[in-house]
């Protein structure tokens, strides 16, 4: 038995220098590629708002974009959907296009004042830079699923500023309820590299501050429930007007490129007509504001219709920050009727409405840690739990498996975008038939 130990800790020390090198790769690659979108990013945000007329060609923008898709990249049009399709049956190699096709998309996005997000970018890029190092190394299927999860996990870690986040979102992402610890070391060492080359091209996050966070008692507990009802039920609105406006453009528009000329125009007309520039491109001004006094109690809610608008006619970027953005402002808007301080239940709101859409509680909990400190965590980690309890089955990633349902009355394995044809056939199964 002894012998058989030591064989054992022999054996962990290739397979260790093994996935720390192949994960370094890829966090090397991943941070530098997202510390250029960043860059890029930052530079586009700040060219829009210095030329506000550049609106207006949000609709010729979105066609252009489309038009590309439609000519050249109908093989990735899946994103972060693509990924998570081929971790649970991969298919081929994630096409090189990928990486290059979302990072421009994405800066176009916003360069002309679409209300998207930037996290499905980094990931879209942290997925084909993974399948870039599988091509290099020869690695076989398995070895495969679990660099795509680093991948990820590096995207979404460099993008934001949070390494262990970053590694639970990789593992967490892929099925709710269920987590996969082979891919765990790839993931923390991907998601760690990625964090630290990413600011040593110096590239500097957000930092958003709660000044007093007060001791966990009974009512704050009951109202971080409270409000993570709410977060948990927005989070699963927004994904369910996201999913239900994009297949009615769909429906209604039949040539790809002409809908994000629909919903590009409605963003621009919206935005003027009702004067509120702050509903556009990341909304990282916003979202500062919510820590420190009173917003509009609508602000989530516009925040919501102009990134549904954008996303559902096709324009690219992410959901996550704008998510961030709905859940800080509700957590404003909530801090007038709760117990707990506003830039608290800010804080909260910031992760658990992302926690509620991406059922992602776990890496949720971590990234309100890694941003606010600990002294957040167990007000953090109910809210996000209620909220991942309340959004029900739904969601931004359509491709997420039921991997352990939040309630007995769904079978293990399914995709989400299959649930509601499910009900549909059990409604249709159990309404009385006409005599």
């Amino acid at each position: 038995m002894k012998h058989l130990k030591s064989f054992e800790q022999f054996a962990m020390v290739p397979y260790l220098a093994r996935w720390l090198l192949l994960s370094t790769i890829l966090g090397a690659l991943a941070g530098t590629a997202s510390a250029v979108f960043l860059y890029a990013l930052d530079r586009a945000t700040d060219f829009r708002l210095d030329h506000p007329w550049l609106l207006w060609l949000l609709p010729l923008a979105g066609f252009a974009v489309g038009w590309v898709y439609y000519r050249v990249g109908q093989s990735v049009e899946g994103g972060n959907n693509l990924l998570i399709d081929e971790i649970h049956d991969p298919q081929k190699i994630v096409p090189k296009r990928m990486a290059p096709l979302v990072l421009v998309a994405t800066v176009v996005t916003h360069l002309f004042g679409g209300s998207a997000g930037r996290e499905g970018t980094a990931v879209q890029m942290g997925g084909a830079l993974a399948d870039r190092v599988t091509e290099l190394f020869g690695l076989n299927p398995q070895e495969r699923r679990i660099l795509l999860m680093g991948g990820i996990a590096a995207g979404f870690s460099s993008v934001f500023g949070t390494p262990l986040a970053g590694a639970i979102f990789g593992l967490e992402v892929l099925a709710i309820g269920r987590l996969r610890y082979d891919a765990l070391l790839a993931c923390i060492a991907s998601s760690v590299v990625a964090d630290q080359v990413c600011r040593i091209w110096g590239i500097h996050h957000t930092v958003y501050s709660i000044p007093h966070i007060p001791p966990v008692t009974a009512l704050g507990l009951g109202s971080v429930i409270v409000a993570g009802i709410a977060f948990g039920v927005v989070g699963m609105l927004f994904a369910d007007s996201t999913h239900a406006l994009s297949g009615f453009i769909k429906r209604k528009i039949a040539y790809a490129p002409a809908r994000p000329i629909f919903g590009g125009a409605i963003v621009a007309v919206a935005a003027v007509v009702l004067n509120v520039p702050q509903f556009l491109g990341l909304g990282i001004p916003t979202i500062v504001q919510a820590f420190n006094g009173p917003l509009p109690v609508y602000d989530f809610a516009g925040k919501f219709a102009f990134t549904v608008v954008t996303l559902a006619s096709g324009f690219k970027g992410g959901e996550v920050t704008p998510l961030f953005y709905i859940g800080a402002a509700l957590g404003n808007a909530l801090g007038h009727v709760l117990s707990l301080p506003i830039p608290v239940l800010a804080g909260l709101g910031f992760v658990a409405v992302f926690a509620g859409a991406a059922n992602t509680p776990i890496a949720s909990t971590i990234m309100a840690i890694e941003l606010f400190g600990s002294e957040i965590a167990v007000y953090a980690g109910v809210a996000c739990v209620v909220a991942y309890l309340f959004s029900g089955h739904t969601g931004i990633y359509r491709a997420q498996r039921v991997g352990h349902a939040k309630h007995p009355l769904l079978p293990a394995g399914m995709r989400l975008a299959d649930i509601p044809a499910l009900r549909r056939a059990r409604r249709t199964a159990a309404a009385p038939t006409e005599s």
